[in-house]
Order: structure tokens, then C-alpha cells, then sequence
């Protein structure tokens, strides 16, 4: 090969290697302030509570309804809960007053505490009323009912006839079912200690009713004796299933996530007044009655009202006041008035 010809070949080779080179160092160094500007996106700021989901007027928080999030320094007001300043126990248990959409930051204001002026007005849901019933341990299934279960509403009563004559009826119905507790005595949270749920037992039980539903319980304490059954979270959840194959709830097409959970945690809380189950004292001992007790002067009419009829019509239209006749007229014969059964 001619010298000249291999000179520019090495010359040509070692300007590639060059320009390889210069281009590997100039793509080496412009991923730097890309990485660098990756890292400036991230917010750098305190962490703030905010909602986890939707949360309405008479929300109770919850732990899953709440957490703490990175939120920009300069966007952090004197009315968010801070990570490390806010104790989030305190806030559990607590009432949302003013509604709070997903993601959005929770504001002092924005919850009110058990205590708290207007905590029970926050709790109550639209359109709702709060009452308070007197029960006993017995009664009131011995303090092991906390705010916000569900509980069913029955009465026991001694019904006696006319007179007090006959041995009296006692029974026991569910006049009322899926009733919210809003708070035990005074106390609208549950007191937990060591990580365990106190129980005590209370002598009021305040609830959530609808105006209707508080007129009837106002009538059934003056009645007889109200006692309290503790629901199961499973059948609320079994009536929510019915009611929504039976299209009783219906959640509209395209609802967002929030607007579903809201419109089914509002069928489930719904009190249910339509009329429930009884027993008796027949159904108890065969010793006691299982119908409603007569009058000395009721049995007395049914005695004469069955042996009339047993002895035929014309018994009847001799004037027996017990037994209807049919029409009837009068019929004079000199001095002598009688009355004829028509068709006889």
C-alpha cells in the first residue's frame, strides 16, 4: 500500500475516535440537568391531612377516611392539620360540619369534636332528628352498644281487657329497626384503653330517627318497656344487597366513585318502621295467652249472640239486642201490635 494512502487512513481513523469520543462526553453531560430537574418536580413541603374520599355533612372520621400527604410550603395554611403538630387520634371520631371532596386538604373548621357545640346537629343527617330513651343493663344489652351501630327498637307490653277481667296478654313486637346510636349517656365515641374498647353501662341512648319515628317512640315509652337489639354489620350489608336488586336504592349512570359510596351509606343508615316480627306469652308457655283478653261483658254477647243463632232466626226478631235481624215491620191486630221479620 502507497505510504501516502495509509497516512490519511490512520489520520481518517483517529478523527473518528475523536469525534466519538466528544460526542459520548457532550451526551454524558446533558443527562445531568434532566436528572437534576426530576428532582426539583417533587414538592418539597410539611405533610397535611387531607380526605381520602368524599367526605358529606356527618361524616364521623375514621382512619381510613383520612391520611397525612406532601403538600407544596408555600400552598400550607394556618388551618391545615400538620404532620407532627396534629394528633391524629384526637381527630378520630370527630364530625365533618362542612363537606370535604377527595383529595382535598381538611381544615380545622371543617371537623367538630365530641363536646363540641353543635357535634350531635353535625352528626345528624339531613332531614333527621335526635332522641333520647331511658334503659337499663338489661335493656340496653348490658353497655356492649357503642355510637354508630345499628340497633332494633322493641317494645314489651301487658294488655289487659275491659274491666281487668281474664288473664292479661303479654307480648313483645319490633316496632322499629336499623336505628343509628349516636351517643351513649353523654358520649358520642367509644373510650379505648391499652388498645381495648371500654365497656360500661349507660342509662340513656340517644338516636338517629326520622321525625315520624321520634313521634312513635315518644308514644311507646308511655306504652311499656323499650329494649334495644344489637345489629350485625353483615345484616346491614345483606338489606343493603336487597334493596339495591330490588331497586329501591338506585345509583345513577356515571356516579362517581364518592357520589355511589355516599348514596348506599345513606340506604344503610336508613331507619326501617314498616312493622316486624311479635311474640306472645302463647309462644313462650302454653300457660299463657296468645290473643287479645275479652270483657266479662264481651263474653257474655257471645255467649247469647252463639246460642241465638244456634236456636234459629225467629229468636231473633223476638227482640234479642245482641243479634241483627233483618228488616222487620209492625203489624196492628185490634189492640195488639206485633213485628214480622220481612220474608217470613
Amino acid at each position: 500500500m502507497d505510504k501516502k494512502k495509509l497516512l490519511l487512513l490512520v489520520g481518517a481513523l483517529v478523527i473518528a475516535i475523536g469525534t466519538a469520543l466528544a460526542a459520548r462526553s457532550l451526551f454524558a453531560g446533558a443527562s445531568a440537568p434532566k436528572a437534576e430537574a426530576a428532582q426539583q418536580a417533587v414538592p418539597q413541603g410539611p405533610k397535611v391531612l387531607v380526605a381520602q374520599r368524599a367526605l358529606p355533612v356527618g361524616t364521623i372520621i375514621t382512619a381510613d377516611s383520612i391520611s397525612f400527604q406532601l403538600w407544596p410550603k408555600d400552598m400550607v395554611q394556618d388551618a391545615y392539620f400538620v404532620e407532627g403538630e396534629a394528633d391524629m387520634a384526637k381527630l378520630l371520631g370527630t364530625v365533618v360540619r362542612y363537606p370535604v371532596t377527595a383529595g382535598q386538604p381538611v381544615t380545622q373548621g371543617a371537623l367538630v369534636k365530641p363536646g363540641d357545640r353543635g357535634f350531635l346537629a353535625a352528626a345528624l343527617g339531613p332531614g333527621m332528628r335526635a332522641i333520647t330513651i331511658n334503659v337499663s343493663a338489661r335493656t340496653g344489652v348490658a353497655g356492649f352498644i357503642f355510637p354508630g351501630d345499628h340497633i332494633d327498637l322493641m317494645l314489651t307490653q301487658t294488655v289487659r281487657g275491659d274491666g281487668g277481667e281474664g288473664q292479661a296478654l303479654k307480648a313483645t313486637e319490633t316496632i322499629l329497626k336499623n336505628l343509628r346510636v349516636l351517643a351513649t349517656d353523654q358520649a358520642t365515641d367509644s373510650e379505648v384503653v391499652d388498645g381495648k374498647t371500654v365497656v360500661r353501662e349507660f342509662r340513656t341512648v340517644t338516636l338517629e330517627v326520622t321525625p315520624k319515628i321520634a313521634e312513635k317512640i315518644a308514644v311507646a315509652e308511655t306504652i311499656g318497656t323499650l329494649s334495644l337489639a344489637l345489629r350485625s354489620i353483615a345484616d346491614n350489608q345483606a338489606e343493603l344487597e336487597r334493596l339495591v336488586a330490588s331497586g329501591a336504592v338506585k345509583v345513577p349512570t356515571g356516579a362517581s366513585k364518592e357520589e355511589e359510596e355516599r348514596i348506599l351509606t345513606a340506604a344503610m343508615n336508613r331507619p326501617d318502621e314498616s312493622k316486624g316480627s311479635f311474640s306472645t306469652g302463647g309462644d313462650v308457655s302454653r300457660f299463657q295467652r296468645s290473643s287479645m283478653p275479652t270483657s266479662r261483658a264481651d263474653m257474655a254477647k257471645q255467649i247469647v249472640t252463639a246460642a241465638v243463632n244456634a236456636a234459629g232466626p225467629r229468636n231473633a226478631a223476638a227482640g234479642n239486642p245482641f243479634v241483627k235481624v233483618g228488616p222487620v215491620v209492625r203489624v196492628t191486630r185490634g189492640k195488639v201490635t206485633t213485628e214480622e221479620e220481612v220474608g217470613k
